[in-house]
Formats: structure tokens, C-alpha cells, sequence
């Protein structure tokens, strides 16, 4: 069976510090990360998602954790073909314009270009401590299954070579009837990581729980399974307290996909309170079990 590495998505949200999983003792961002670097192996940073990293951030984050800590990184919203705020643009490749948002399109292609360079130039201290893991691209409900987009998934690998990116999908028509098998063949052919998720089923995001591994590393997200998905609020969305049996049921399956690859990323991202801490610290409990 290849390695499996089990994370969280955040190690810094305000309920999860109010719930009581660190201790007193870690009061600074300092100490919490390499509290949780204790308890884990690895962690995904959401917030590049949101605005791109600096290089002095990553140095910090290889600072303070040990040797052998990994971390998986968001890709930037404009990367994915999100909305992306103008003011979490670097400030010298903002375009006039009076939108709150923009995409791609919107940018220049000289700048366009740099903010591909600078996302992934601000990741080299990472690179350097070997504590980057993965390079997380997570499409949005649009992104559906076309030649052009596949297209994409390839510059995508491209751009980040020799780093990892792994791919999420947010609609069903990936995985639609015939559809799967070209998915996962795709993938195969061109060595590309999939990111298995578990997740609310019946919206338009929705992607049904497929395990399967396509390159040497394999990907799990654990978004939870809340009645309140389509909410704005980021925690009743994600706010998903995962039972001891769906645990236990999870944990072979993740065993078997573990068996087909080499290393195999699990991520809880059912962030609200210490939920995805405590559900991480079940599952690697199960998972280190006879």
C-alpha cells in the first residue's frame, strides 16, 4: 500500500481557534502551525486561493514546520477561471476598470503571464525545503467536460512542471455515464492527478464520490455532507461534523485506493470549529489500525 497523508484545509479559521483544539500555549500563528504540524503531516493552504502568496509567507511556513511536512497549495482564483476580486491582483497588474471582478479576458495577456509567474516564483522556498506537495486547481460549475477545457488541464501541467498540480472538478459532467471513462482515461494518458471528492450530491456543483487513482498520487476531499450547501456562509456550508461509522466505512475504501498509487492525499475540508481536525485525527486512527 503507498503512503497515505492525512490533512486539514485551514489551521487558521477563527472558529476552529475559538473551539478549544489548541492549547493555550499556542497563542501565536507561530506556535499553531507547529501545534498542527504535530499532529499531522500535511495541510491545505486555501487562503492562495483568495490572493496569491508572498515568498516571505512561504519561507515562514517552512520555518515552522519540521522536515518531511507537506503542503498543498490552492491554486489563485484567476488561475481556475474564478471571479477574481481586482484588489487581491498584485497591485501593478490591476486593470482600470470599475468591475469588482474579473477574469482572464479581463487582464492583458503580458499580465496574465505574470501573475502565473509570480503565483508560482512566491512557492520556491517550498519547493527548496521539499514541502510542497501538491498544487490543488479546483474548476468552477462551468468548467465542464470540452475539448478546450481538457486543453487547459494540459497547459495547466505544462505551467507547473516539475511541480504537481491535481484537478478537482465542479460538475457532473465529467463523470456523466460514458463520459467517466473518458475522464479517467484522459487523465491516465497524460499522467494527470484527480481529486476525489466526498460531497453533497444533487447540485449543480455536485461530482459523485468516484475513487480512483490516475497518476502516482491520489487526492481526497472530504467537503462534507451539509444540508446547507448552497448557503453563502462558508461554515453552514461547510459545517459538517462526520460520524465514527462514516469514518469507518471511508477508511478501507481509502486503503484500496491507496493500494493503486503511490502516495495518496486525504484532506478534510469540512472547516467550522475543529470538526475537520478531529474527523482528520479519526480517520488516522482507522487508518493506522490493523
Amino acid at each position: 500500500m503507498g503512503e497515505i497523508k492525512v490533512g486539514t484545509a485551514s489551521w487558521t479559521d477563527r472558529t476552529l481557534l475559538d473551539s478549544g483544539w489548541y492549547p493555550q500555549t499556542a497563542d501565536t500563528p507561530e506556535k499553531r502551525l507547529a501545534y498542527y504540524a504535530r499532529k499531522f503531516p500535511l495541510v491545505e493552504v486555501d487562503a492562495t486561493y483568495y490572493a496569491p502568496p508572498a515568498e516571505r509567507t512561504a519561507q515562514l511556513w517552512v520555518a515552522r514546520t519540521p522536515p518531511g511536512f507537506v503542503f498543498n497549495i490552492k491554486a489563485f482564483s484567476l488561475l481556475t477561471g474564478h471571479p477574481t476580486r481586482v484588489g487581491a491582483l498584485y497591485k501593478d497588474l490591476r486593470p482600470e476598470t470599475d468591475k469588482a471582478n474579473v477574469y482572464p479576458d479581463d487582464l492583458p495577456p503580458q499580465a496574465y503571464e505574470e501573475v502565473w509567474t509570480r503565483f508560482l516564483s512566491a512557492l520556491d522556498p517550498l519547493v527548496a525545503a521539499d514541502r510542497l506537495g501538491a498544487l490543488l486547481f479546483q474548476f468552477p460549475p462551468w468548467f465542464t467536460i470540452r475539448r478546450d477545457n481538457k486543453q487547459y488541464l494540459l497547459e495547466v501541467a505544462k505551467r507547473c512542471g516539475p511541480l504537481r498540480p491535481v484537478f478537482e472538478f465542479r460538475h457532473a459532467s465529467w463523470f456523466d455515464g460514458a463520459n467517466r471513462d473518458e475522464t479517467l482515461g484522459f487523465l491516465r494518458r497524460h499522467h494527470l492527478a484527480y481529486v476525489c471528492v466526498d460531497m453533497p450530491q444533487g447540485h449543480r456543483s455536485s461530482v459523485p464520490p468516484v475513487l480512483e487513482a490516475t497518476a502516482d498520487l491520489a487526492v481526497i476531499r472530504f467537503h462534507g455532507h451539509s444540508d446547507k450547501w448552497t448557503s453563502k456562509d462558508i461554515h453552514e456550508k461547510f459545517g459538517y461534523d462526520y460520524s465514527d461509522r462514516e469514518l469507518r466505512d471511508w477508511a478501507p475504501k481509502l486503503r484500496e485506493l491507496a493500494d493503486r498509487t503511490e502516495q495518496t492525499h486525504v484532506l478534510m475540508n469540512n472547516c467550522y470549529r475543529d470538526y475537520a481536525q478531529r474527523n482528520g485525527q479519526q480517520l488516522q486512527a482507522l487508518l493506522s489500525s490493523d
